[in-house]
């Protein structure tokens, strides 16, 4: 997807949506995949007031404001990904994402697991990253999920965003034999920390690079989709690409416009991997692994 203008009305996002959703139908897709707060503008950017920010959550899913995606999807008998917002009856706020199957059923939810940014402001930064300030930390782990019959069950995951460059959530879900992992994202074409070292080049590249080299290492077709180009002058890398399970690219986006980009998927592709290289029964040894889980920060030898 394009950017998403903080002015532009919600039925706007919603009608290119359906538009994309409907030419992906066209072509053949039986699921499409759509970006991280793909019904929004990327707010996180600002420094926001308490009413402004609740704007920005959707307090069910589907709900009125977002229901026509969900009919006509259900209409075409195709499936979507999409993330967004969530606010729950409790009041918790989380950056989450869902799977849908073609009869309109939700099959799976994600909700992000590593947050970028900080909880305050940057003095003086013209834009923020302030995920840390609206979104708790998801709750939910890296639950695996079937897919649609129609889909032939694929076992799948889902990620959002910063997940995606985490190889311990892809390695959670390989663990689970995943065979297709699904995600969006929005993400600068800057460094939004503030650093000066990184541009819309090199964060493109390190987006493919993450999707590639976890396809690979996992041996599962990879999807990763974002919201891209100028949105109220922050600008979005695009890069949207379908990876196969060898880390081949098999399509991308060549815009940071809309743009419908469609491969067809064969799982048995992920068999070749899945039963040799990284074969995990025959090859893992788990008892050497014991700091990942128990270390946050690295910590240098003596």
């Amino acid at each position: 997807m394009g950017p998403t203008q903080r002015a532009e009305p919600r039925e706007t996002t919603l009608a290119r949506m359906i538009a994309l959703l409907e030419e992906a139908a066209a072509k053949g897709a039986q699921l499409v995949v759509f970006p991280e707060l793909a019904f929004t503008t990327f707010f996180p950017r600002w420094l926001l007031s308490g009413e402004e920010v609740e704007s920005y959550f959707e307090p069910a899913m589907p709900n009125p404001q977002v229901q026509p995606l969900f009919d006509r999807a259900k209409e075409l008998g195709v499936g979507f990904y999409v993330g967004y917002a969530e606010l729950t009856p409790e009041g918790q706020h989380f950056n989450s994402a869902i799977t849908v199957g073609p009869d309109g059923i939700i099959l799976g939810k994600y909700r992000k697991v590593h947050l970028p940014g900080s909880v305050e402001p940057r003095e003086g930064a013209r834009f923020q990253q302030l995920e840390k300030r609206y979104f708790e930390y998801g709750d939910l782990g890296f639950p695996a999920f079937r897919g649609a019959e129609s889909w032939h069950r694929p076992v799948m995951g889902m990620l959002v965003c910063n997940d995606r460059r985490w190889p311990e959530a892809w390695r959670v879900y390989g663990l689970q034999d995943v065979e297709l992992m699904v995600m969006g994202y929005n993400s600068a074409a800057y460094d939004p920390n503030g650093g000066s070292t990184e541009n819309e080049s090199i964060r493109t590249f390190h987006s493919t690079l993450a999707a590639q080299a976890n396809a690979y290492m996992n041996a599962t077709w990879a999807v990763s989709v974002a919201k891209a180009g100028n949105e109220d002058g922050s600008g979005l890398i695009g890069g949207s690409c379908i990876v196969d399970p060898n880390g081949v690219v098999v399509a991308e986006a060549k815009s940071l416009a809309d743009e419908v980009v469609v491969a067809e998927i064969d799982l048995d592709a992920c068999r070749q991997g899945k039963e040799k290289m990284f074969h995990f029964a025959s090859h893992r040894r788990p008892e050497h692994y014991r700091r990942i889980v128990d270390q946050v920060g690295a910590q240098a030898p003596a």
